[in-house]
């Protein structure tokens, strides 16, 4: 069963030349399942999380023929409404926890605000789930972690804290747009170690945006590819390497491996792609 639908979607702005489409008109169902969507910077992955959860604000545009989530249309849905399922239902982690956690509240009470604008539970009982939250994202020492200042950690352990934000209210998707780009490789892999666990463990959907075949590869089942606002190739996260789409196959033979004996990587054919968009 579907838990997310989305037919047509599209995202532009304006311009002195008028309005530029980054989303041209995508469509894809996702169920409580891992989805890697994937493609070079400016591909129109993050726009299509931001677009999902309602967060891209005039004069942005987005439009599509039908976008429902677990049976909720949230192209009608009123901004009241959308509130309550962010968070709840629907959850984002961002790229970089510098940004996204606020500086001048204590890790645990921005948490706790989360519980406190959803639900109707007791101090006692949010600061207790708070607790346990950061536990599942394997941080050792909550009761410190709980009192501590965004600024007093390190990144790996503030993308851990999102993590667990996004996580307090067990949501039934989360989209991760590059939630492992500012950390190191090692830092990288327990991140996502961290996210398989709670998305298989409670069962939720997750979209999981990314420029790294490699990975979206291990941590995904399905994968969308992305090239200039359009989803060029579909395909089983196991079988990426047989991917057939020419944008697909440049991105693979651009990543270099660890007995690489090129002297030069690919270069991708702009030219033959975009006659294959207009094709298209």
């Amino acid at each position: 069963m579907s838990l997310l639908t989305v037919e047509n979607l599209r995202v532009s702005f304006p311009t002195e030349q008028g309005r530029v489409e980054v989303v041209k008109g995508i469509s894809f169902e996702l169920g409580r399942e891992r989805l890697g969507i994937v493609g070079e910077s400016g591909s129109g992955k993050s726009m299509t999380g931001r677009a999902l959860l309602r967060l891209i604000r005039e004069p942005g545009l987005v439009t599509a023929d039908q976008m429902n989530f677990d049976g909720i249309d949230l192209l009608t849905l009123p901004e009241k409404g959308m509130r309550s399922l962010r968070g709840a239902r629907l959850s984002m982690v961002m790229q970089d926890p510098k940004f996204s956690l606020n500086p001048v509240m204590r890790i645990g009470d921005q948490i706790s605000e989360v519980l406190r604008f959803h639900g109707r539970l007791n101090r006692r009982a949010r600061r207790q789930r708070v607790l346990q939250a950061l536990q599942s994202v394997r941080i050792q020492d909550p009761e410190r972690v709980y009192l501590q200042y965004p600024h007093e950690v390190s990144g790996g352990m503030g993308q851990r804290i999102m993590i667990a934000m996004m996580v307090v209210l067990e949501p039934d998707l989360m989209i991760a747009d590059e939630p492992t780009s500012a950390l190191d490789v090692s830092v990288q892999s327990q991140v996502l170690d961290i996210m398989d666990d709670l998305v298989r463990n409670k069962g939720m959907g997750l979209i999981l945006i990314s420029h790294d075949l490699n990975l979206v590869a291990r941590y995904c089942d399905r994968i969308l590819v992305m090239f200039n606002g359009r989803i060029v190739e579909s395909c089983i996260a196991s079988e990426l390497h047989q991917a057939s789409h020419p944008y697909t196959r440049g991105l693979l033979a651009s990543v270099p491996t660890m007995d690489e004996r090129r002297e030069r990587l690919p270069v991708l054919d702009r030219a033959l792609l975009e006659g294959l968009e207009t094709h298209d």
